[in-house]
């Protein structure tokens, strides 16, 4: 029948238009600020950077590899790679960010610096709350405004930090694993050397040489 699409349209907008006054769910209205809907695990909005520990600095995970400055769409991340290394929040010497600036203004919560981080070491936060009253250097996050602790990230998004923090122990458990396994194979091999030297394999005969008379075949 001709317009039976738009009464089907109309009969939507009217069921929904009577359930808004209605439907219990439908009737509460939230007085925001000081109440707020819990937001979804997967809800993102802009990135920020994780650290282990409770030292920012000593425990940031990035290890400035720049991958994350190179594959973002708009270009919003700066950074700029230590010349030095220092010790990570478990001892291991790593180069650092000495600059990671990121323009939420530009950020379009793509979360591409996400998906290409291998260290997890960037992550998207959840907070919207972000309004500034100058647009250009106050919209410009510096490191130390980027930096949040894996509890925080273990508290906006518990499923995939606790996912994240599972690969992380078995990947530095196979690391361990393959370092040790290295270090024996490297001391049987010298173990195997000194040993050589120690009793060194006597010279073969030159073929073709004869070997010295006797005394009783010269007697006679």
């Amino acid at each position: 029948m001709i317009g039976s699409g738009i009464l089907k349209g109309m009969a939507v907008t009217l069921r929904n238009f009577a359930g808004s006054y209605f439907d219990k769910e439908r009737l509460i209205t939230v007085q925001y600020p000081e109440e707020r809907i819990p937001l979804p695990e997967n809800y993102r909005n802009f990135p920020f950077l994780i650290f282990d520990g409770t030292d920012p600095q000593a425990g940031l995970r990035c290890v400035a590899c720049q991958i994350c400055e190179k594959e973002c769409p708009p270009q919003c991340i700066y950074i700029i790679k230590s010349k030095d290394k220092k010790p990570d929040y478990v001892g291991k010497p790593q180069f650092y960010p000495a600059i990671f600036d990121i323009d939420i203004s530009v950020c379009m919560s793509c979360q591409i610096c996400v998906e290409v981080c291998p260290f997890e070491a960037i992550k998207m936060d959840k907070d919207f709350e972000l309004s500034k009253r100058e647009r250009f250097d106050n919209l410009l996050f510096r490191k130390e405004q980027l930096s949040r602790s894996n509890e925080y990230y273990h508290k906006i998004q518990p499923v995939e930090a606790a996912a994240v923090d599972k690969n992380l122990t078995f990947a530095a458990a196979a690391a361990e694993a393959k370092k040790k396994a290295a270090a024996e194979a490297a001391a049987k091999a010298a173990a195997a050397k000194a040993a050589a030297e120690q009793n060194p394999p006597a010279a073969p005969e030159s073929p073709g040489e004869a070997p010295p008379a006797s005394s009783s075949t010269k007697s006679e």
